[in-house]
């Protein structure tokens, strides 16, 4: 018998992740390939209807049956009327995607934002999976959050929910790049861990991680940039808490690829910080950088 599958893309702005998925969330095929965004917003598009109708076609060849087109992007999502209103990482404005694709390939399709499908995915089959309540926080070039409760992840009236990264932490700090001063992202994301650390020393390190290896080295200039980074974290995550109460905080992403050298100390700075609520489990995000595309089956597995 011919097994029913959805065609899964996690859009971003160097690769795209894709994936064959099936009713249990099972990847049964997955692929990459470039977005190649400096060729343009149109040509993006066309890459995007390509390499899903690519992935239909080998559903056929493997004796499956596509039903349906999962697509997630960044930016700010209408997810209701499957648009991609606005990305900088794609040159997206108003782009109806969801449309696009089903035309394309006559198939049912849904529109999502890469956090919050990546966290939808965490919440219901990674890290959150035994947990009703999950936050699930994004820590990479920027920082953003998805809100799940019982398996359902929430995009706000204007689809842009979960901009936890947007909190002002320091005020009269950095510059963010939405021209606010002092967001978390501004300190706490990996390319600003990076930014600090070379502003502070002048020297060659390139990644959060190797900050992160410095400071547990005991390179004191690594360490006071990390410790600030954990700090700034911890006063971020309370605001989470404090407007959230989740079960659990799960984090993923870049900076969250330093484990324990993470963890541990921001376990100890938010336990620190709370005061009448409940203290939240605190984890790593288990699906890693697959989490997105899971995350384009379940929607693509909603509209079927």
């Amino acid at each position: 018998m011919t097994a029913d599958v959805v065609v899964a893309l996690d859009v971003g702005g160097t690769g795209i992740k894709c994936a064959l998925v099936d009713a249990a969330g099972a990847v049964r095929h997955s692929e990459r390939h470039a977005t190649s965004r400096e060729r343009g917003p149109e040509a993006v598009v066309e890459t995007v209807l390509d390499v899903a109708a690519g992935l239909v076609t080998t559903a056929a060849e493997s004796g499956l049956r596509a039903r349906a087109v999962g697509v997630v992007v960044p930016g700010v999502i209408d997810e209701t009327h499957g648009t991609a209103v606005w990305s900088a990482n794609l040159g997206f404005r108003d782009v109806p995607l969801r449309d696009l694709v089903s035309s394309r390939l006559g198939l049912p399709a849904a529109l999502g934002h890469d956090v919050r499908a990546g966290g939808l995915a965490e919440a219901r089959l990674g890290a959150g999976r035994t947990y009703r309540h999950v936050l699930v926080v994004a820590i990479g070039t920027g920082i953003a959050a998805a809100h799940v409760v019982d398996g359902r992840v929430f995009a706000g009236a204007h689809g842009a929910a979960g901009e936890i990264g947007h909190i002002v932490v320091r005020p009269g700090g950095p510059k963010c790049g939405c021209g606010n001063l002092g967001c978390l992202e501004a300190i706490s994301s990996a390319s600003s861990v990076a930014r600090r650390y070379l502003e502070r020393t002048g020297g060659t390190i390139r990644t959060a991680e190797e900050v992160a290896g410095l400071a547990a080295a005991g390179q004191p200039d690594a360490a006071a940039v990390w410790q600030e980074t954990v700090d700034a974290l911890a006063d971020g995550l309370l605001t989470g808490v404090a407007l959230f109460d989740p079960e659990i905080v799960v984090l993923g992403g870049g900076l969250a690829e330093a484990g324990d050298a993470l963890l541990v100390p921001l376990r100890t700075a938010l336990k620190a910080r709370i005061t009448f609520h409940r203290e939240p489990v605190l984890e790593r995000a288990a699906l890693g950088d697959e989490a997105g595309c899971l995350g384009a089956g379940l929607l693509a597995l909603e509209a079927f």
